[in-house]
């Protein structure tokens, strides 16, 4: 089974979880967090206790684990941030490059630098090839979406690939998708939401196995449609409403960036900013994204840059001013 999802944490994740569970728990390393509500440091006992209780829910969600099974070479990602910048080329080409290296740019050239881009632009395009070739052949193939709009345009644009228009003859091997729900219960029962398969846990996917459906007969000509039509407005952006990927203007989001901005002190630390309008609004857009609509603002005069970010950090590790 063809495994596609549309992010590299969920790929990461997901081959985990095709052994995650099998045979004895091996143990692992295990990182806290800890912080009192007082602000005092924790004690050698207490991050001890911690540690331990860490350790005990690692080894029960191992045990409690069912592992998915199949082969990590059957697992395809497609991170290609469908939901912003030109989509007019129908395979990946110059422009999405161009649309992946401005999103990076936030980053240090050492951690996401051309060279990485490069190499994983060229990655996705041969991995296309092959799940190409291998869907038409008659191979099953597994589709993991959801309302994130970068995963809903990366459905929408592989089946679109897929259809008979595109491809020159109708593939004979069956086109699954399992769709995240927008609540999911843990095994406490506790109630819990995500915004797409990269915040998935490697114990978790098997329990949405249940969730899969076939993907009917010419959905891949109807997605191309859709997509087509995308193509033709080529907005600079994507949003997902009532369930569907409609184009909008690239302040669509401005609105949260406005009120959370609001909110803060005449001078603030970015990151806090940003980490807050995406905690709150859940809204399944990056950081990267924000970074560069706070940019945006910067040399529109409404901001100004008071500290840089340190070296090896992104760039909105810094504090800015705002600007009447």
């Amino acid at each position: 089974m063809i495994e596609i999802v549309f992010g590299d944490s969920a790929a990461g994740s997901l081959r985990i979880a095709q052994s995650y569970g099998k045979g004895p728990y091996p143990g692992s390393a295990v990182g806290i967090i800890l912080r009192k509500p007082d602000g005092t440091s924790p004690t050698r006992k207490e991050i001890k206790k911690a540690r331990q209780q860490a350790e005990e829910r690692e080894r029960k969600a191992w045990e409690e684990a069912e592992p998915m099974g199949g082969n990590p070479q059957d697992i395809f990602s497609f991170e290609l941030s469908l939901s912003i910048g030109d989509i007019t080329e129908n395979q990946p080409g110059p422009k999405r490059l161009r649309a992946l290296e401005q999103l990076a740019g936030i980053y240090p050239d050492e951690k996401y630098g051309a060279r990485q881009i490069s190499d994983t632009f060229r990655r996705v395009k041969d991995d296309f090839e092959e799940i190409s070739r291998r869907i038409l052949s008659g191979e099953a193939a597994r589709i993991w979406y959801s309302s994130n709009p970068d995963e809903l345009c990366g459905l929408i644009w592989l089946a679109a690939q897929l259809s008979p228009q595109r491809c020159g003859k109708e593939y004979t091997g069956s086109l699954y998708a399992v769709r995240l729900p927008q609540w999911s219960l843990d095994r406490h029962g506790t109630v819990f939401s995500k915004t797409c398969w990269g915040e998935t846990l490697p114990e978790e996917w098997h329990r949405y196995l249940s969730l899969q459906e076939i993907l009917p007969s010419g959905f891949c000509s109807d997605c191309l449609t859709l997509w087509q039509t995308l193509q033709n407005e080529n907005a600079p952006l994507r949003t997902v409403l009532n369930g569907q990927p409609v184009s909008v203007p690239e302040n669509f989001y401005d609105n949260f960036l406005l009120r959370e901005l609001a909110a803060e002190e005449e001078i603030f630390h970015e990151a806090r900013l940003i980490g807050k309008i995406m905690g709150k609004y859940r809204l399944g857009i990056s950081d990267s994204f924000l970074s560069l609509r706070i940019e945006d603002m910067i040399r529109r005069g409404l901001l100004k840059v008071i500290t840089q970010a340190e070296k090896g950090m992104p760039i909105y590790h810094r504090v800015l001013q705002k600007q009447r």
